[in-house]
């Protein structure tokens, strides 16, 4: 997170807009993997902000890979989220206001290895099973991608 550490450095904790990407992650049983984020301890999809130069694709697949090890073998995009439900305000006061771009992986290798500094647990979740605790960012990425599902699974009964 280079980019948005300097930017902090010149504007401290007002508002910022920070860009970034996220990956929903569904393994073979189509459950999804969140991550219980050791900022504000609540549970979150992998992603982060986006480094000058990057395309968002790379952001999505450089995130998931730096906070649980695996590597997206094929990313499709969901939507872009933003506007005043992706504000927030993180623990330490910094504030921002995200726009995030969300992808859908089922096509992963790799082990999961959480990344310590930004991860506390990294778990599956049946999706009638998610917890409760989800990081406010994500809230709106979740609910919209669980929609998305539901027409999909009532179909295929």
């Amino acid at each position: 997170m280079g980019y948005i550490m300097e930017l902090r450095g010149l504007v401290g904790t007002r508002p910022i807009i920070m860009t970034g990407a996220c990956v929903i992650l569904l393994d073979c049983d189509n459950r999804l993997l969140l991550q219980q984020r050791t900022d504000n301890g609540m549970w979150g999809l992998p992603g982060g902000s986006m480094e000058p130069g990057e395309e968002m694709k790379e952001v999505a697949g450089r995130e998931l890979f730096e906070e649980t090890g695996l590597i997206a073998q094929e990313l499709e995009l969901l939507d872009i989220f933003s506007g005043q439900e992706l504000y927030y305000q993180y623990p330490h006061g910094d504030e921002v206001f995200n726009v995030v771009v969300a992808y859908v992986c089922r096509d992963y290798v790799g082990v999961i290895k959480g990344d310590d500094m930004e991860v506390q647990e990294i778990r599956f979740f049946n999706l009638e099973e998610i917890p409760n605790q989800i990081s406010p960012p994500d809230i709106p990425v979740i609910i919209r991608f669980l929609k998305e599902m539901k027409p999909k699974e009532d179909h295929n009964q």
